[in-house]
């Protein structure tokens, strides 16, 4: 179990960090059969603030990994987060995606 009580599934040889991401997987998968997507990537990062180095420390980049990245057979793209709670942490990197991606926006499934 994570802290937050989800507890991780595999479908398709794929770990989920919960049911509900999983099930939501399943969704987006039946769409791609039916040809409603052109394209479902699991796991995409973007980088939110570039790495760097100062005073000879290396800081590593900060990045935000969505759930799904969806391109529908229209061409648009949905950025896709599962979430049972959302925290601090994920509210600022969400406001910090979307000033630096402004053609993108986050889609949040709520579940629980």
């Amino acid at each position: 179990m994570s802290k937050y009580r989800a507890k991780p599934t595999m479908v398709d040889g794929i770990r989920f960090d919960s049911k509900a991401e999983a099930h939501y997987y399943l969704y987006l998968k039946s769409e791609k059969d039916k040809g409603n997507i052109a394209s479902l990537e699991l796991q995409p990062a973007f980088v939110l603030q570039e790495g760097f180095k100062k005073n000879g420390k290396k800081y590593r980049p900060i990045t935000y990994v969505a759930d799904f990245k969806v391109t529908w057979k229209d061409g648009t793209e949905e950025i896709i987060d599962v979430k049972g709670k959302r925290t601090e942490v994920y509210g600022i990197k969400r406001k910090w995606f979307e000033h630096r991606y402004p053609k993108l926006t986050i889609k949040e499934i709520k579940v629980g």
